[in-house]
């Protein structure tokens, strides 16, 4: 034993070795930029050419691009990905985007309602969901592979031909408020968080635009602007069908039969008005204050917690560093101190061993990485004994220094960090 740290101390220096009071042990805390000490070189795995997972991509007359990946067995998963999300708002009032996600899937040209489509995909063992991002929306169902012509069809109605009748829009609106007021209420703060960091580092542009309906717009919401801005993002060219685990020839026929010649129930595409704002990285701090001490899970009381998120501009996902940054977000890791001691829940990374193991008041400590096509944000979210706060951030931006020092592909971050 002294042998070997003796030989840890001479080639990583004294900050790579850590003492514990008690047992007198000593182990490793090698940098990134150095491999481990006695471990062999891995050998990775190499391609032998009997399974491809190749992505074939076909674009067709229309703009509209399909792409595929086969593998083997009875379900796919096909959908519709849909340049638009929340970022593309900037000309609406912010919200549509979350009231067409609720929207979706609802009574169409071909389908009289929510109901029949349920039941046209349990023939074929299928599931449907729709899903927005900041700059993204997809339509997605999974079924049999023997039902891919029914499937794209359905997907197919239930975006460019969807109803939007009257009782639909009420009834998301009385959706879109409960969630409003779910977000509010739930002990969880990380989507309130996460809206929260957007806003603040991008503020009143792109993707700090509210991902959520503010209340204040939920009866602004109509049919004639849902169909104003599905004529502005909607378009062939801003569209792709993807599916995984379906012959890509098969496909494209689909989409030539159900796509390529459709006119959208809102008229002709106006691709003219698309919004083409690149994320401007403003910083700054958004703070709220909540009273929490009448909501309650059980008798037990919710603990008193302040929450604290800190975010640094990384980069965008066409970039080289987004790697790197994905590598960084998994060791920083993190999470609730209440998972802290089973294994295969990120025991050993940064932030378990630097803050949640160290550090008793800590209640979570959890890194998030986001990426957009034009931006990026690092973050760590914290929460803690509101008498601990000065303390939390001193911490975690610590640890956030500690790795980021020894991740030399990352330039962007550190050049903030420095200044």
């Amino acid at each position: 034993t002294v042998r070997a740290s003796s030989s840890l101390l001479s080639r990583f220096g004294f900050a790579a070795c850590r003492q514990y009071s008690g047992g007198g042990g000593v182990y490793p805390n090698v940098p990134l930029s150095s491999p481990l000490p006695g471990i062999p070189k891995a050998v990775f795995a190499s391609a032998d050419g009997q399974e491809k997972c190749e992505t074939k991509i076909t674009t067709l007359e229309n703009g509209f691009k399909v792409a595929s990946q086969n593998k083997f067995g009875q379900f796919c998963t096909v959908g519709i990905l849909v340049n638009s999300g929340s970022r593309h708002e900037v000309k609406y009032p912010s919200g549509i985007s979350h009231f067409l996600e609720k929207l979706a899937f609802s009574s169409t040209a071909q389908f009289g309602s929510k109901d029949e489509i349920l039941l046209t995909l349990e023939k074929h063992g299928g599931i449907c969901d729709c899903q927005t991002s900041r700059d993204t929306t997809m339509y997605a169902v999974s079924a049999e592979v023997k039902g891919l012509n029914t499937v794209v069809s359905l997907l197919a109605d239930a975006v460019l031909q969807p109803r939007l009748l009257d009782e639909e829009i009420e009834m998301t609106r009385m959706a879109v408020r409960f969630e409003l007021e779910d977000l509010n209420m739930r002990p969880d703060p990380e989507p309130l968080l996460t809206e929260m960091i957007h806003a603040a580092a991008y503020r009143g542009n792109t993707v700090g635009l509210p991902r959520f309906c503010p209340v204040e717009n939920v009866e602004k919401i109509d049919r004639a602007l849902l169909h104003s801005y599905l004529r502005s993002y909607y378009g062939p060219e801003r569209m792709v069908l993807a599916g995984v685990g379906v012959e890509h020839e098969q496909l494209v026929a689909c989409a030539r039969k159900y796509l390529l010649d459709v006119k959208p129930v809102w008229g002709a595409s106006t691709p003219g008005n698309v919004d083409q704002s690149v994320a401007q990285y403003t910083g700054g701090i958004v703070k709220v204050e909540k009273d929490m001490s009448d909501v309650s899970l059980g008798p037990t009381p919710i603990p008193e917690l302040t929450h604290i998120m800190i975010g640094l501009e990384s980069c965008s996902f066409l970039e080289d560093d987004f790697i790197p940054f994905a590598v960084l977000n998994m060791m920083m890791g993190g999470g609730g101190s209440f998972s802290a001691g089973g294994p295969g829940k990120g025991m050993f990374t940064r932030l378990y061993l630097n803050v949640l193991n160290r550090h008793h008041w800590m209640y979570n400590a959890t890194s998030y990485h986001h990426s957009y096509e034009d931006s990026g944000l690092l973050c760590i979210h914290a929460s803690a004994d509101p008498r601990q706060v000065s303390f939390v951030l001193m911490t975690n931006v610590d640890v956030l220094l500690m790795s980021l020092s020894c991740a030399s592909p990352i330039s962007k971050v550190m050049s903030q960090l420095m200044t």
